[in-house]
């Protein structure tokens, strides 16, 4: 390890989209000012400042979509566009006085445990830093990924992911191939439709789709809401409570279920008449087994013209020809991949070194696991907001984000009582008992069963995204640190056993209850 004298800061916070800004607005109210939060590109906003193709907007209500301690009273739409996102995030990183604290444009290159010096060495693009500790705030959905297409080199035309969208190409009297039917695909393919020659949508999975009631939310409202701060307080409770009591449904009860698929098949047969689109376009598998999407524009697209679905992927492409699986041939003057992200195969992990000199990547090559989404045994003082095991199917991840922050800040109050020169270490026992209960709990859930391959799972069809129970079940889980569950790290002295005893103690079982 280099002994240069590098800035030190007593945490490094990796990104800054809702995770990077929720962390750095935390440690600010936990009295820590000694931090950086490092972004890669040139502004705040993660996923919402990627994600800026046409018609990109969040499928949860807005009103939820937002920090708790940061409340939005004037959300122009009840589900907001990527611009109203991205514009909120900015007034978070304004009015909590974040602007100090961001490095932009310092792409973490490789971070590395120093076992001596008890504290992480984080090469950036800009230089080097050091820290106590690193909290980890990149995302699942920061990473495109792009399938290995035979002759897709070879295309003459343009190609490009949903989450780099090329705003200098004018689609306008295009042939385009739009390949996937996710989250994405569904908002781009009606934003498109009406100006291009030729849309194509290469679907290897139809999606289950409900209708996005979406609208305008009033001026009266929105004078309400800032006039009376309690009423967006009890919107925002009420969306919350009415998709806590669906989550039942999804992680015990599947078969449940049915009904909604019927809302879904209503929906498709409002705008579909021709049967074998609507054959094309019906799921085979349980509802929620995959992403429910929200749209009503989506279905009324595909029923234009202008647009064919191919029932198949792409498979290959022969100089401006792409080539379905089943043989359909297309001929196009643009590819756009609507093809997802590198979800449980997550690029930072190869750049995150630990204490045993082995890549967090590597650590992680069975699967992920952390312990309650948050830390990984062999990597001291390192933390992940949206960890293993955080997603959710149904309500919003902003939830799930400020449980973590609970616990991030319940983590830096031990550090400090331990005092200088400490850190804390996952136990791998509590890493695998945690993960242990929650794959338990998943056996029956809807992600598991319901009949479908999805991106909630790994190369080892393992379910290491999703939360199986409620948020309240996860915010009761990460309220506090269990130092049972950890090692103390000294300097000199190795790892050393901590005592767990008393309410600490007591308070560790009750959490740990809360997934057995």
């Amino acid at each position: 390890m280099s002994q240069q004298q590098h800035e030190h800061v007593r945490v490094a916070v990796i990104g800054s989209g809702f995770g990077g800004l929720g962390a750095a607005v935390r440690l600010r109210r936990e009295g820590i000012t000694d931090f950086v939060v490092l972004e890669r590109a040139d502004s705040v906003g993660g996923t919402w400042r990627d994600n800026d193709y046409p018609g990109c907007a969040c499928d949860v209500p807005s009103h939820l979509y937002s920090f708790s301690f940061a409340p939005n009273p004037d959300w122009p739409r009840t589900f907001s566009g990527q611009e109203h996102i991205r514009a909120y995030l900015e007034h978070v990183a304004d009015t909590f006085r974040l602007r100090p604290h961001l490095r932009l444009k310092h792409e973490v290159l490789m971070m590395r445990w120093d076992t001596e010096a008890l504290r992480w060495e984080i090469e950036t693009s800009q230089g080097t830093l050091t820290a106590d500790v690193v909290v980890s705030a990149t995302g699942p959905l920061s990473d495109p990924k792009m399938p290995d297409i035979p002759g897709l080199a070879g295309f003459p035309g343009k190609v490009f992911h949903s989450a780099r969208w090329d705003h200098d190409y004018d689609l306008r009297g295009k042939r385009v191939a739009m390949v996937g039917t996710g989250a994405s695909a569904i908002q781009i393919v009606p934003a498109i439709q009406p100006e291009v020659a030729k849309l194509t949508l290469f679907q290897r999975t139809p999606p289950w789709v409900m209708p996005r009631v979406d609208r305008k939310i009033s001026g009266a409202e929105r004078w309400l809401h800032r006039q009376l701060p309690f009423t967006g307080t009890a919107r925002r409770g009420l969306l919350w409570g009415i998709r806590e009591l669906q989550v039942q449904a999804f992680t015990k009860r599947p078969n449940e279920l049915g009904l909604v698929e019927q809302l879904a098949k209503a929906n498709m047969r409002k705008a579909i008449k021709d049967p074998a689109l609507r054959e094309k376009l019906t799921p085979d598998y349980r509802i929620g087994c995959k992403r429910i999407l929200l749209s009503s524009t989506y279905y009324p697209a595909l029923a234009q013209p202008n647009v064919d679905v191919v029932a198949s992927g792409l498979t290959e492409v022969r100089g401006s020809t792409v080539v379905a699986s089943d043989g359909t041939e297309a001929e196009v003057d643009a590819i756009v991949f609507g093809t997802g992200f590198h979800v449980t195969d997550m690029p930072i992990a190869e750049r995150v070194v630990g204490a045993e000199g082995i890549t967090l990547a590597e650590a992680w090559k069975d699967g992920m696991e952390s312990l309650r989404g948050a830390t990984a045994a062999g990597f001291p003082n390192w933390m992940t907001i949206i960890g293993p095991n955080t997603g959710l199917g149904n309500s919003s991840m902003i939830l799930m984000i400020e449980s973590q922050l609970n616990y991030m800040a319940d983590y830096m109050r031990q550090l400090n009582l331990l005092g200088a020169g400490s850190a804390l270490a996952a136990r791998p026992s509590a890493v695998h008992a945690w993960n242990r209960r929650v794959q338990e709990r998943m056996k029956r859930t809807v992600w598991n069963t319901g009949g479908c391959t999805s991106w909630y799972l790994d190369q080892n069809g393992r379910n290491t995204t999703i939360w199986p129970g409620t948020t309240t079940e996860f915010r009761g889980a990460t309220r506090h640190v269990d130092l049972a569950e950890y090692e103390v790290v000294r300097a000199g002295a190795g790892k050393q056993p901590v005592e767990a005893v008393g309410a600490k103690a007591a308070k560790g079982a009750k959490d740990t209850e809360a997934v057995a």
